[in-house]
């Protein structure tokens, strides 16, 4: 049996995801570039990543770290927030990236249309990940679920490409799936990270609150975007959502929540905003979502 070749991965933005995906592919023996700004580039370079994981235990690894791409790799993750997507992707050039393919790693449904506006459509190949990982200091990340879970789906790019870079990301410890239908699987966590992040940070409360003292408001919200999910012919289980979020430790955050306790720009928007022009454009009305999102945007006095 021949040796497989390691890879060469950029990710760009090394923050909770970013940061552990791309130390597990280090961790894995792949070369690993990170892209970031003079801090965080500084940090990696004389320290390496530091991950402390319940489920990979606690680690260092050697990575190399540059403020743009200046040459071409098999895959560049893109995981920073969509608040700061725009200026983050003038680090990677279209042509720096060369044929690599572009794994968007990010909330929301309608990044992959932008970047499919600024890369060749047959590379971009979004990514679902389901992790709860955080950034704690430059180079250090704290995974705080006990999983991180990958599905990979594009409508563009070729799927024995999906299935190469599965294979890579689950020999590195990422269970990972390659999916057919693009939309479908973007949606599906767009019906979980959504109200999860809107109902959190409404409340300023973990997904254990949420999940017990509100549920019956985290139902209505749910049922309020499957219906919509429905009417746009893509997945609405609610009941699954539901048992997905029971499986979270109590004091599980939304990177939402911890962005307002920092005082970091919100992904309203990318989340709750793509959910209101979804409803607009099919004529559904999502009346417990618009006041969430307005909540959220304009904090309450009270609770």
């Amino acid at each position: 049996m021949t040796e497989k070749r390691a890879w060469t991965v950029a990710v760009l933005g090394p923050g909770g995801v970013g940061g552990l995906v791309g130390a597990l592919l280090a961790r894995a023996g792949h070369r690993v570039i990170f892209l970031g700004g003079p801090e965080t580039v500084g940090a990696l370079r004389d320290h390496g990543i530091q991950v402390r994981s319940g489920q990979f235990g606690d680690f260092t690894v050697k990575v190399e770290a540059d403020t743009e791409l200046r040459e071409a790799v098999d895959v560049c993750l893109v995981s920073v927030k969509q608040t700061s997507l725009a200026g983050a992707l003038a680090r990677v050039s279209p042509e720096a990236v060369g044929d690599g393919l572009i794994v968007p790693l990010l909330n929301g449904i309608e990044h992959p249309a932008l970047l499919r506006a600024r890369y060749r459509p047959e590379l971009v190949a979004p990514g679902i990940i389901r992790v709860e990982s955080t950034r704690v200091a430059p180079g250090e990340i704290v995974q705080g679920s006990p999983f991180v879970d990958i599905e990979l789906a594009s409508a563009t790019a070729p799927p024995e490409r999906l299935d190469a870079l599965a294979e890579i990301l689950n020999a590195a410890g990422i269970r990972t799936q390659a999916k057919e239908d693009e939309a479908a699987a973007l949606w599906a966590k767009l019906l979980f990270i959504a109200p999860v992040a809107l109902m959190t940070t409404r409340y300023r409360s973990p997904v254990g609150v949420i999940r017990t003292e509100h549920r019956g408001e985290f139902i209505a919200l749910l049922d309020e975007v499957a219906e919509l999910s429905r009417v746009a012919g893509l997945p609405g289980d609610v009941d699954a959502v539901l048992r997905f979020c029971d499986t979270f430790p109590p004091e599980t955050k939304s990177s939402m929540l911890r962005d307002a306790e920092a005082g970091r720009p919100l992904e309203v928007d990318a989340l709750g905003g793509a959910l209101l022009r979804t409803a607009l454009r099919h004529g559904v009305a999502m009346p417990l979502t618009e006041r969430l999102v307005d909540e959220v945007v304009r904090p309450a006095t009270s609770p």
